[in-house]
């Protein structure tokens, strides 16, 4: 393999039903500064049926190429005609870098895609840089410039590693939903687009979809939400979460929750927030009854203003917290919603 030929930082944007999943242009906003690292260009790969009319989208998010693979087969997501177009697309174009969203589909297709051109993929990153690998020099071992640096949780969130893939190309990496930022839509700008097909061939690895069962769901998406009223076990049940409610009902917020509550069967998964959860970054974080666990911060700390509710005035989650109150949260959560609707009606 000759690394030279690799140029260029790639990013899945992934569609369903001919709309973007956001993760695309978080993928595209952090490719833009790898790419300002590299000197060179964000391309998004964009794969689906009668979707070109999405180019203009990834363009005005940043993507200065978009390289469209449509066809029928690729109506809906099925593992094999997507992995032979998205593979097909880096044995032509060799990018140098790629990455793919962390989502249900993006697990699935990254690591069939990888094993399939014979590089390697570090999994559910959330931090990207370039720079040189090894990190700390090791005597009598040769250190590569312009590597990309991949930073995941492992051990079960207990430990950060840094991976890298010196040897091979593309590096790839799959990047959790709500970590990247994306950058401000600007209206009108356009990438250069160009249509690629690679054939396909159906055969015994295309699966026959009989048909498609859509869950209609009332709850919010707490990715979405600018604040987050969040409950621990510290909350004590689940019809306790009332007072939880008419917090977020009084600041126009959502409830949100730690592993333990969904564990408990307090609340659905949708709704956890933490390293198997998903990861936010909202205005401003209320933090009720939640100790701060390492996997729970790894979901929550990048937010830009956290409040922390909690007896146990040694919780983990006051070292992240930009305010603190230590005591009983049945009193003080109550009271602080009587303040604030008395705040907001006096404006």
């Amino acid at each position: 393999m000759s690394l030279e030929e690799y140029k260029g930082v790639y990013v899945f944007a992934q569609q369903v039903d001919n709309v973007l999943n956001g993760i695309s242009f978080e993928l595209i906003g952090k490719g833009k500064d790898l790419a300002k690292d590299l000197n060179t260009e964000v391309t998004a790969i964009l794969i689906g049926s009668n979707i070109k009319n999405l180019a203009d989208e990834l363009g005005e998010y940043g993507a200065d190429k978009v390289i469209v693979v449509d066809d029928p087969e690729l109506k809906e997501y099925r593992t094999e005609p997507y992995a032979h177009a998205l593979a097909s697309v880096i044995e032509k174009y060799k990018p140098e870098v790629l990455l793919v969203g962390a989502t249900a589909i993006g697990r699935d297709l990254g690591p069939r895609v990888s094993a399939r051109i014979h590089t390697g993929l570090t999994a559910d990153c959330t931090q990207l840089e370039i720079g040189d690998f090894p990190i700390n020099p090791i005597p009598g071992k040769e250190t590569k410039h312009n590597q990309l640096l991949m930073t995941r949780p492992a051990f079960g969130g207990n430990t950060i590693a840094t991976i890298a893939c010196p040897d091979f190309r593309p590096q790839m990496a799959t990047v959790r939903p709500g970590v990247m930022q994306k950058l401000p839509k600007e209206a009108g700008r356009k990438a250069q687009v160009e249509e690629f097909n690679p054939g396909f061939t159906p055969n015994d690895k295309y699966v026959e979809i009989l048909e498609v069962v859509k869950a209609v769901s009332d709850t919010v998406d707490i990715m979405d939400a600018k604040i987050l009223v969040s409950g621990g076990r510290g909350v004590g049940s689940p019809e306790n979460f009332k007072i939880l409610d008419e917090l977020a009902e009084a600041i126009g917020g959502t409830v949100s929750c730690s592993r333990a509550v969904v564990d408990a069967g307090w609340k659905p998964k949708e709704l956890q927030v933490g390293q198997t959860g998903k990861t936010v970054r909202p205005n401003v974080y209320f933090a009720i009854g939640i100790s701060g666990a390492i996997q729970h911060l790894a979901g929550m700390e990048e937010s830009d203003l956290i409040i922390a509710i909690n007896k146990d005035d040694t919780a983990p989650i006051f070292d992240v917290a930009d305010y603190g109150i230590v005591g009983d949260l049945n009193k003080i959560v109550p009271e602080l919603t009587k303040k604030l609707k008395e705040e907001l009606a006096n404006k």
